[in-house]
């Protein structure tokens, strides 16, 4: 019986330590961040584009400018944890994404392409 409580507590205090970990994870811990995730998936007949803009800081990030290449787009500001999804307007160049803010913040990345599995729709 002594035993199944020891080893009751100490599960208990493995999933405690777990669970801190994921929340210390999730916590933003800088004041200005951004995380932008472009993407295109290339159809046969068409190419489906978006950028994914997600403030991961503890502040709003102000005056964003994305560059697509021949276009750009303006967000006046994005509150702490909001997310954006974005259609590159058409005629933009494909290849990469630069985003930058009021703050300072400069990101630069290329457009990642989803992984096609075989039965998937559009693979």
């Amino acid at each position: 019986m002594r035993l199944i409580v020891i080893m009751a507590a100490g599960l208990g205090s493995l999933s405690a330590v777990i669970v801190g970990l994921f929340l210390i994870s999730i916590i933003p811990t800088k004041n200005y961040s951004l995380d932008v995730d472009p993407m295109k998936d290339e159809q046969s007949l068409f190419v489906n584009a978006r950028v994914v803009l997600t403030n991961t800081g503890k502040m709003p990030l102000t005056n964003l400018h994305v560059d697509y290449g021949p276009t750009t787009e303006s967000i006046s500001k994005l509150n702490p944890g909001q997310k954006l999804s974005l259609s590159p307007p058409s005629g933009s160049n494909l290849d990469r994404v630069v985003v930058s803010t009021n703050e300072g913040i400069n990101v630069t990345k290329q457009y990642r392409k989803p992984i096609k599995l075989p039965g998937m729709i559009g693979s």
